[in-house]
């Protein structure tokens, strides 16, 4: 039985583990990535581990999440990150060069190279056949000091792809496609290999578009194969010497194959506030638009920028709309202003901001109230936008430039001949806002910069044979990383604080929560479908154990999620039987005995005292994961070893 891209990556990493789907692996990791919005907590636990250098091939801190300077706050991290980064070895890409994504897919990603970010998008980097997987900060920082990466070995998805998509439909629209097909949590637990004819017609940047959205599908990534194309990319990166070619053998063997045909696709768009939410654009026409914004990691690229040129070109925006534009990146930003499309682009009316993350975390530009804003980010989350009642709409390039247009949500193949995009066979190399760390010989020197807002890394509690807490908070059904800690220009700040940022964890859902678990002291989270999708923000989990949360008890979890909470300490449980979630209310007082001997039998019963009811639990974790637990969180289980 021959290999899948992912397993012939797999193969050549494997530290210890069985390739069997569903058996714990552990995987070199050669490359890493951090941005500030989680960077400065990965510093500050890869400081606690005591190590000079980090032991990777490639480890990039970004600055692209927290530009917004309104305070001390973000530029006191940027500074602290910056100086570990020149202490330990680690490549500093300064603000303003980009968005980790797109910039580590043009000058740092290496096909069949493994990269983990501190990211839930990393995955972008499958676009030139990388091995690219989101974690939380605590793994990246373990991997950046020489450790293995764990995770469940996943099982193999193809969808192939065949004909060629028709003019103003575009890799947007295809990763809106599968979401529609699969859902939000269709792709978890699985990798996604894209192939088939259909693949020779998309260039890299559309590629990258479709692996960065596959991370809005639960999965443990994406990928293409390494080919011609992928080597027409690094040749004009000035990087052909990466070049190394990929493909899955002709009788690997996948667990599902999904087909989808490019020649019938038609322009998509995710209605609020779920990213597979899905239907045609046209079905939707005369949907009033207030704001549209176009960039973030998902569709940043020059290609992506050259064709919102074309199209604005002698044409003005709708007065009744606001339109923001943020390069993914310095190259792409400079190539636009040189060939004069960024001109063009600014004459319509546009807002040009920086080469940022930006309104995608609600990072400034916040709809106005109840607003309909259609953006070609990643995710539509409520009240990710920054404005609690707005609608967000995720759309292709093409269709947020007939919104900014016309004013409404209008099909783009309205808007006439698409033009042709000439893409040029360089990209303009310029390195120097990425700052290389300083030699082994003189990192002694270098002096750790923090700045008041940056706190100690909170300690955690092993997990004890007993436990009797009560529910702090019962949620229903996808619940998003955005819902349990909130991103946004007002929080985002105080990522390096825990204390301070735990008074916002689960403001979306109960504003109450913060006050009634320190109440408790310990208490039990209960859950839906699909708990802690979306980001791989750990603080999503960091901040409930500061808040006292000891177990977390769900239908099903998002696999990065679960490894954040096992990381931090706190025990994922899942219900045997899903019916039995109705048998349990906020304010319930429960109990889980013999803790220890169930996590070994993989099941235990829970009590809730209130109510008399014993419900069966799965607690099915590695003899890894159990130490780890045991031990209060992944920190102290790698001190301890």
């Amino acid at each position: 039985m021959g290999y899948t891209i992912a397993q012939k990556i797999i193969k050549s990493h494997l530290i210890s583990g069985e390739m069997t789907a569903g058996k714990e692996i552990a995987l070199k990791i050669d490359q890493t990535l951090t941005q500030d919005a989680t960077g400065t907590m990965a510093y500050l636990e890869f400081e606690t581990m005591g190590l000079k250098r980090v032991k990777t091939e490639k480890s990039v801190a970004y600055i692209d999440h927290n530009t917004l300077q309104s305070g001390f706050e973000n530029a006191d991290d940027h500074r602290y990150i910056q100086s570990v980064a020149e202490k330990h070895g680690i490549y500093f890409s300064r603000p303003g060069n980009g968005i980790c994504h797109q910039v580590h897919l043009e000058r740092f990603g290496i096909p069949g190279k493994t990269l983990i970010g501190s990211d839930s998008h990393t995955p972008t980097g499958g676009g030139i056949g990388m091995l690219a997987m989101g974690a939380g900060g605590l793994d990246v920082a373990v991997a950046m000091g020489g450790g293995a990466y764990y995770i469940t070995m996943p099982k193999m998805y193809k969808v192939n792809l065949t004909g060629k998509l028709k003019p103003f439909v575009s890799a947007k629209d295809i990763s809106l496609e599968i979401l529609r097909i699969l859902s939000v949590k269709g792709g978890v637990g699985a990798i996604i290999e894209w192939g088939g004819e259909g693949i020779k017609t998309l260039s890299v940047p559309e590629r990258a578009t479709i692996t960065n959205m596959g991370t809005e599908l639960g999965c443990t990534t994406s990928i293409f194969p390494s080919d011609d194309i992928t080597r027409q990319f690094l040749k004009a990166q000035g990087r052909e010497k990466d070049f190394v070619e990929l493909q899955s053998d002709a009788d690997a063997v996948y667990d599902k194959t999904i087909e989808i045909n490019l020649d019938t696709l038609v322009p998509l768009i995710a209605c609020p506030h779920s990213p597979d939410n899905v239907v045609e654009v046209s079905s939707l026409k005369g949907t009033k638009v207030d704001q549209v914004c176009i960039g973030s990691c998902t569709n940043s690229s020059l290609l992506d920028m050259l064709k919102v040129a074309a199209l604005l070109k002698g044409k003005t925006i709708k007065p009744s709309v606001s339109l923001s534009v943020s390069p993914g990146s310095k190259q792409v930003l400079t190539m636009l202003s040189d060939c004069q499309a960024l001109g063009d682009i600014l004459a319509s009316g546009a807002r040009l901001l920086e080469c940022t993350c930006g309104p995608c975390i609600g990072m400034g530009f916040s709809p106005n109230s109840a607003g309909v804003s259609l953006r070609t980010f990643n995710r539509n989350f409520e009240g990710r936008s920054g404005t609690a009642d707005a609608g967000v709409y995720l759309v292709s390039p093409e269709t947020a430039v007939a919104a900014a247009l016309t004013g409404e949500i209008t099909d783009p193949r309205l808007l006439g001949e698409m033009p042709k995009i000439n893409m040029p066979d360089s990209f303009k190399i310029n390195d120097t806002a990425v700052l290389d760390p300083e030699t082994e010989e003189l990192c002694e020197k270098v002096d750790i910069l923090r700045g008041p807002n940056i706190k100690p890394f909170p300690s955690s509690k092993k997990v004890s044979d007993n436990l009797c807490a009560k529910v702090s908070l019962k949620v229903g059904d996808n619940i998003t990383t955005d819902h349990i800690m909130p991103a946004g220009a007002k929080i985002l700040p105080y990522r390096s604080n825990i204390p301070h940022l735990s008074q916002f964890c689960f403001g979306v859902c109960d504003k109450k929560f913060p006050e009634r678990a320190k109440a408790l002291g310990e208490s039990i989270v209960v859950g839906g479908i699909n708990y802690g999708q979306g980001s791989s923000r750990e603080h999503a989990a960091l901040v409930p154990m500061y808040l006292g949360v000891r177990a977390v008890i769900t239908k099903s979890f998002a696999r990065i999620h679960v490894a954040n909470l096992i990381n931090a300490g706190i025990m994922p449980l899942t219900f045997k039987n899903p019916d039995d979630y109705e048998k349990i209310a906020e304010g319930d007082s429960l109990e889980l005995r013999n803790i220890y001997e169930s996590m070994d039998n993989g099941e235990a019963v829970l009590k809730n005292i209130t109510n008399g009811e014993e419900i069966p639990l799965l607690c099915e974790f590695t003899d890894r994961q159990k130490s780890i637990l045991k031990a209060g969180g992944l920190l102290a289980f790698t001190k301890e070893n």
